[in-house]
């Protein structure tokens, strides 16, 4: 009789039953002098959707919220291309604020905001709240920056127009919620067209709810666009990039990849909507801005070459997803009824967009798309390996035609590009067997399977791939996460997690690749829970499932060892126990994962085969507590793995807490 297979209930019922007794020990045989069978090096990675404001307030470090004045009311009823900015003015200062679109600053980027002063008094001009309030630190730097044109100055009925060298004073002010200063800069425009003005404030005092006010001490009327606040201090100190605590907490994780930029945002609410990654790069104010899936706003400011810049700075692959030239099935709102596709008779061009974004990532910087991603700082190639085609997509025939186009094109043009097709949203069904005919009849080299399931589905789950054809194509686990009840992140949920993360590992071979499903989400502004990140803007609170993603992630390993557990003397089944043994062939390093998602500790007798080449010291990572453990916003001692020394051998003994995940690396000698 198998345990592992039996449900969890009845796991519960035998721990329950065992309470006060001492277990008996199991074994657990490894042999470490095997040479090991190889598995994926790629097999743990991340993947990130703007989903619950995760790019725009989120790790994109804009400040501004509404920076281009590009929202509308399809995202948010109460929107207009001015939300999120008021007019202010004080000691007598008036005007008006108003949008236009007569002379923009670049097609892609059509609205702007004019500011008409007729009376200037102590100041008067548009102020900006951020992201639910503006951060900032005292003694920190931050970088502003606008685009202006100027209309006139000293307006009167009748008044006249700016001379070409007539110079005009804009101040950008950080202020509380009262209204005082928290420093300020002074620009200067000289002109009459659309130009780029810059300057640099410096942080008082430390504010959670600061604002932006951009105003002038003269009469006149201006425009702006891309009205910008960067903290001076981003993840690796990149100008429009990222925030560096966001950043670093996803660098920890150790990802070997990241899979961008989603998910359902990827084919969009409508063809009109697809996310199209030609409008994500280049200058920031000529990429074009849109609404998001999950009704919010793109300011795509974070796009394709921040993606990539990313990746290559915490040294993971880049994973880009492009639509299958298929709309998602859910858009309108309209469940499994709104899919459209591309024109057939426009599939050329799309298939050749796909074709561009290989030959901008990988292309020498002489060739076309190539020189367009030198010209943004990058002309060595980025190696793109990776290319998801589609995001479990209804499989229609409507699907099946466009991704057979674009398929055939990238391996006529692009064979060692390794595309990973789809099938469909859950892990059986329709949508899924057809996902698998089409990936078997065209020889895909990869899959993407997604799942959300109880932490119970995943613990009855535990040999899903064990038997699974190995001259298939290869799987990508693309989403997935165990939900427990309430749909909270819990120590169940993350140790159900744990289990199956171990069973991925023991089918490396052929489970490629595999990522948490959402990454982000931030307080007050979630459309879908749980996520493995939650944060405000000044703070970041990894859940227990974060920690076991790092704890696979910065312990992976490239060869799958020979380890058997075995149930001990007297029992007639498996315990509530699953194991990994990988070995780390950059170090040598043996990696023994142990995953006790049952209610009593489990005594193991640990056979070291091959001992002699290993150290007797290993590094032991436990992860234990209660099973409804979580950490939240309100956790003030949150469960986080903690780190001690542990002396192995041949054969040593060691207890695995209940519910728990233990670690133990043992180097090599």
């Amino acid at each position: 009789m198998n345990l592992l297979r039996m449900p969890v209930v009845l796991l519960t019922l035998l721990a329950a039953a065992s309470d006060g007794a001492a277990e008996p020990a199991a074994p657990l045989h490894i042999d470490a002098a095997a040479p090991g069978t190889a598995i994926s090096p790629d097999l743990f990675g991340i993947f990130f959707e703007d989903i619950n404001y995760a790019a725009d307030g989120g790790l994109y470090a804009e400040l501004v919220q509404n920076r281009s004045f590009e929202y509308q009311a399809i995202e948010q009823t109460a929107w207009t291309q001015l939300a999120y900015w008021e007019f202010v003015g004080r000691g007598g200062g008036e005007g008006s604020l108003v949008v236009a679109a007569s002379r923009p600053l670049h097609a892609n980027n059509p609205h702007y905001a004019v500011v008409d002063v007729p009376t200037a008094g102590d100041g008067a001009g548009i102020r900006n709240p951020g992201f639910d309030g503006i951060a900032v630190e005292a003694g920190k730097t931050y970088d502003v920056s606008m685009f202006v044109r100027q209309l006139y100055v000293d307006r009167r009925w009748g008044g006249r127009p700016i001379g070409d060298d007539e110079p005009f004073e804009i101040f950008a002010r950080l202020e509380d919620k009262q209204g005082q200063s928290l420093g300020e800069t002074k620009l200067t425009y000289t002109g009459a067209d659309w130009q780029r003005i810059a300057g640099e404030i410096v942080a008082e005092r430390t504010v959670d709810d600061a604002r932006l006010w951009v105003y002038t001490k003269q009469a006149g009327g201006i425009a702006l666009d891309v009205v910008s606040l960067f903290p001076r201090e981003t993840f690796k100190d990149r100008s429009n990039g990222l925030r560096k605590d966001l950043a670093a907490t996803l660098a920890a994780l150790h990802p070997r990849f990241i899979r961008f930029p989603g998910g359902c945002l990827v084919h969009g609410d409508g063809l009109p909507n697809m996310y199209r990654w030609k409008d994500t790069i280049g200058p920031i104010h000529e990429r074009k801005e849109q609404a998001n899936i999950w009704r919010y706003h793109q300011s795509v400011g974070l796009g394709y070459f921040e993606y990539f810049q990313f990746c290559e700075d915490i040294g993971a692959k880049p994973l880009p997803v492009v639509p299958a030239a298929v709309s998602c099935q859910n858009s309108g709102h309209t469940a499994g009824a709104g899919q459209d596709g591309i024109p057939l008779d426009e599939m050329q061009a799309y298939v050749q967009e796909v074709l561009d974004l290989i030959e901008w990532a990988n292309g020498p910087a002489d060739s076309h798309w190539g020189a367009k991603r030198a010209a943004a700082g990058h002309p060595e190639p980025f190696g793109l390996e990776y290319l998801g085609v589609g995001n479990e997509d209804r499989i229609t025939p409507a699907f099946e035609e466009r991704f057979r186009m674009i398929y055939a094109a990238i391996q006529e043009k692009h064979p060692e590009i390794t595309v990973i097709g789809t099938v469909g949203p859950f892990p059986d069904g329709e949508d899924y067997d057809e996902g698998w005919r089409i990936a078997n009849e065209l020889h895909v080299p990869m899959v993407d399977e997604h799942y959300y399931r109880p932490p119970e589905w995943f613990l009855d789950n535990l040999h899903r791939y064990d038997d699974f054809n190995r001259a298939r194509s290869a799987v990508y686990l693309g989403e997935y996460a165990a939900h427990d009840r309430g749909r909270r992140t819990t120590l169940r949920s993350a140790l159900a997690e744990a289990a199956y993360m171990t069973h991925l590992e023991r089918n490396g071979d052929v489970v490629r690749l595999s990522s948490y499903a959402p990454l982000l989400g931030k307080r007050g502004r979630c459309q879908w829970n749980p996520d493995l990140i939650y944060f405000t803007n000044t703070d970041v609170y990894p859940t227990i499932n974060y920690y076991v993603q790092q704890l696979f992630g910065q312990n992976a390993g490239d060869e799958l060892l020979p380890a058997e557990l075995t149930p001990p003397a007297g029992e007639d089944g498996l315990l509530p126990v699953a194991t990994s043994v990988v070995r780390d062939a950059n170090n040598g390093d043996v990696i023994v994962k142990i995953v006790n998602y049952g209610g009593a500790a489990q005594p193991l007798a640990i056979e070291l085969a091959g001992a002699e080449r290993l150290a007797e010291d290993a590094t032991l990572l436990l992860l234990a507590g209660e099973a409804d453990a979580v950490n939240d916003f309100d956790t003030r001692e949150p469960l986080v793995p903690q780190e001690s020394t542990l002396s192995v051998g041949a054969a040593f003994d060691y207890e695995a807490p209940a519910n728990s995940l233990s670690v133990i690396r043992i180097p090599q000698r």
